[in-house]
């Protein structure tokens, strides 16, 4: 559990898979807030974290099912606000006296029309305006309540959630059955801001009160120790980066790895920046002739992920060892990665990704870890880079692979290639920053493809690489679609492309979504 000082609100997961957006919401109110798996919350945690309300997630099990998630009984008795969503709404009321059916007909998944009852209900507040009789919510539920606990009034009603919402206004305990934090019930952000109203909560968590907060906790970990930071040049690293630095000056030393898989002028960029505008002690580890030299005739994806990977991990290490009295390994670990590394199941679940672990490198250097972004989702590191002072052009830029262009370039890895790939990317993005889109898109880039194709050029034939563009749309990078260009902007890109770019003759759009494709090719 975090130490800090703000109000705090908990989450218990029951499993949904969009629990963390309910997070994603409650942040944006500036609510500090945690996501605890249930079978981790016990009254000694609780009563340890003190919240000043409480939420329970939804959940793919059956409370009719023997042995099925429950929250301890004396959380009832916190005598804070509580509000159930979905499974959660049906632990609350099986819990307190009330009965849940499974199925018999009145499963409901997807748009919903959700109608109030006649009593006005201060968490429904500004729902149902304009004179309208209905909100559209988002359902996903196979039980359903069939005999709320006492205590509870019925707000709200669907087709088929007659107790859609539900509740117990003297105890401040609140229930539905819908997803308030999806995007399809387009008023729930609304209902999320009444709940941290009722519960009291002041909209504390900003950037400006973390970053003071964050640099006095680096402060008291570190102490007079050196820290070492694997600096990438994205967004994450070296927003963490700049706040350690502003926290404990010339104890930091960044290593930024040059790979050779880097985008046009990226390396001069990371090292003019941090070295020059931040005076940040910063160690440029040109290492493009030992990568390329190891990559050279791979052409299998995995096994140029591992390559990368093992090079990086030497090469970091040979260059941090050069640093005396390094005790701490500084990461940009996120909060979703936190989530993510511990199992709703209870267990050890997905490991936090390798390009945020820097592939296992503070057990092999026997480091302790410094992560003062593990709080934060990626909006939250945006807006603590601004806090910090970083220009826009750099808080926005879009996601970077850690293999860098191999990925982008499927096949056998040349230089000629690679070259080839950084001039058409650099046009590419141009061409988008131009025409005022790259802000609208999550990533964009040009991958070169390992065929060559026919062409004609002024009265001559040629034999050159085609290349294809990827430009997706994303929340979290999970699922993606494709951006839609219009005809006029691709082909005034492709136009550029091939007339700039010796060694390209032909360009197409890639215009597969996620799934079933991922975003990067390889």
């Amino acid at each position: 559990m975090t130490e800090t000082s703000h109000d705090r609100l908990l989450i218990i997961d029951f499993g949904s898979q969009v629990t963390q957006l309910i997070a994603r919401r409650l942040r944006e109110l500036n609510v500090y807030c945690e996501i605890h798996p249930y079978q981790n919350v016990t009254m000694d945690f609780v009563r340890e974290m003190a919240p000043k309300a409480v939420i329970f997630s939804g959940g793919p099990d059956s409370v009719t099912r023997e042995g099925s998630p429950r929250v301890p009984q004396e959380i009832f008795d916190l005598g804070v606000p509580i509000l159930g969503i979905c499974y959660g709404q049906q632990v609350m009321m099986h819990q307190l006296g009330g009965k849940v059916l499974s199925g018999h007909g009145t499963a409901e998944f997807g748009r919903a029309y959700v109608t109030p009852s006649v009593s006005s209900l201060p968490l429904l507040e500004g729902w149902f305006a304009d004179d309208s009789d209905r909100e559209q919510v988002w359902m996903s539920h196979g039980d359903h309540v069939s005999e709320i606990a006492p205590g509870f009034e019925v707000y709200g009603t669907s087709p088929n959630a007659p107790f859609a919402v539900t509740a117990d206004v003297s105890r401040n305990f609140y229930a539905v059955q819908f997803h308030p934090e999806v995007h399809h019930t387009p008023n729930g952000a609304k209902l999320y801001e009444n709940f941290v109203r009722i519960a009291g909560f002041t909209g504390d968590w900003t950037m400006g009160a973390y970053r003071e907060q964050a640099i006095q906790a680096i402060r008291d970990q570190v102490g007079d120790k050196q820290v070492i930071c694997g600096l990438s040049g994205g967004v994450d690293s070296s927003v963490a980066a700049i706040l350690i630095h502003e926290a404990i000056g010339d104890q930091l030393t960044c290593v930024f790895v040059d790979h050779g898989l880097l985008r046009k002028n990226e390396a001069e960029e990371v090292v003019a920046m941090f070295r020059d505008n931040y005076n940040i002690q910063l160690i440029h580890a040109d290492e493009q002739e030992l990568f390329l030299g190891e990559l050279d005739g791979q052409s299998d994806p995995e096994t140029k992920r591992k390559i990368i990977g093992k090079l990086f991990i030497d090469v970091f290490q040979k260059h941090a060892n050069t640093i005396e009295g390094a005790e701490f390994l500084a990461q940009g670990t996120l909060y979703p990665d936190v989530i993510e590394s511990v199992s709703f199941s209870g267990g050890p679940s997905v490991t936090i990704k390798s390009h945020h672990n820097v592939g296992g490198l503070p057990e092999k250097m026997g480091l302790k870890l410094v992560e003062p972004l593990r709080e934060l989702f990626k909006d939250e590191v945006r807006a603590l880079g601004r806090e910090l002072g970083l220009p826009q052009s750099f808080i926005g830029r879009h996601p970077f692979p850690g293999p860098g262009l191999a990925i982008r370039c499927p096949g056998e890895i040349t230089r000629e290639k690679l070259e080839i790939l950084r001039e058409a990317d650099a046009i590419y993005i141009d061409q988008i920053r131009k025409h005022g889109l790259y802000d609208d898109i999550w990533q964009a880039f040009v991958a070169i493809l390992p065929v060559r194709t026919v062409g004609v050029m002024g009265d001559g034939r040629t034999y050159d690489f085609a290349c294809a563009l990827r430009a997706v749309t994303s929340v979290d990078g999970m699922t993606a679609d494709y951006y839609p260009f219009s005809h006029d902007f691709l082909g005034e890109t492709a136009t550029r492309i091939i007339n700039e770019v010796k060694g390209i003759n032909r360009c197409t759009y890639d215009i597969t979504s996620k799934p079933p494709g991922t975003i990067e090719w390889e």
